[in-house]
């Protein structure tokens, strides 16, 4: 049995989200400043430049963690590797290394609380319900999930995906039942979301950092022809099309 204190009932912290296993905190204020300090620790806080961090109650579900994630934990809190095998071993291998993602990511389990490192980076909790059970996300947003959650290398629809649109030749692709956290420099007030149905998306640059499992990403000239994009100012596209969402971040992630 165990007690935390002054953690979230601290007037210091607030708890932005709960979703599934997890609880976001936001710190208020930086109070570990030095006087040399202070200054920028005020206008951080003025412009939202806050550390936040998750919260996972492993009660409610075992999570899969960014490797190198983990804080503190206390309670019943096992770690392992999550690997099922050796052709898990290798499955996860190849995966990490054609996403850019670690290759293991450790899986927590038991019924105790775990913290992970705090971020000034944004939290943002998806549940996989609201996106028809996949998602593929762009690289370096994972920072954990609920272990019902399924992890898969998504390739790109054509090369040119990759070559012309700034992308890699795989993504990360999270699908199932569960919750999914990730962690973004563009926090959820500025996101866009757009719904299609049997439509296209258009997007000049790299500005999608989540899109629907069922959306066919390829990258395209934004005219008909050469002599039309170059006359458009605008040269090749990612477009998204079919049914599913895309999450938009037009300011907080600059264009690739």
């Amino acid at each position: 049995m165990y007690e935390i204190r002054n953690f979230t009932d601290n007037d210091d912290i607030r708890i932005l989200e709960k979703l599934g296993a997890y609880t976001v905190i936001e710190y208020c204020r930086d109070l570990s400043v030095l006087p040399s300090e202070a200054q920028t620790a005020y206008f951080c806080n003025a412009m939202n430049v806050r550390k936040r961090q998750v919260i996972c109650d492993l009660s409610v579900s075992d999570v899969i963690v960014q490797a190198g994630a983990m804080q503190w934990s206390v309670g019943n809190v096992n770690a392992t590797t999550g690997v099922k095998g050796v052709g898990d071993l290798l499955g996860k291998a190849l995966r990490g290394s054609v996403t850019g993602e670690s290759a293991i990511k450790p899986e927590y389990t038991g019924d105790g609380t775990l913290v992970l490192e705090p971020t000034y980076k944004h939290i943002l909790l998806l549940d996989l319900e609201q996106w028809n059970g996949s998602v593929v996300l762009d690289d370096g947003l994972f920072l954990s999930c609920e272990a019902s959650l399924k992890q898969k290398a998504v390739a790109r629809s054509n090369i040119s995906s990759a070559v012309a649109g700034g992308e890699g030749l795989f993504n990360l692709g999270v699908t199932g039942k569960g919750i999914l956290c990730l962690e973004s420099a563009c926090p959820k007030e500025e996101l866009v979301e757009v719904n299609l149905v049997n439509d296209v998306l258009k997007v000049d640059g790299n500005m999608a950092i989540a899109w629907s499992g069922s959306l066919e990403f390829t990258v395209e000239r934004s005219g008909k022809s050469l002599i039309g994009s170059a006359a458009s100012g605008e040269g090749l596209v990612n477009v998204y099309r079919g049914t599913g969402k895309v999450l938009l971040a037009p300011v907080g992630k600059m264009p690739g």
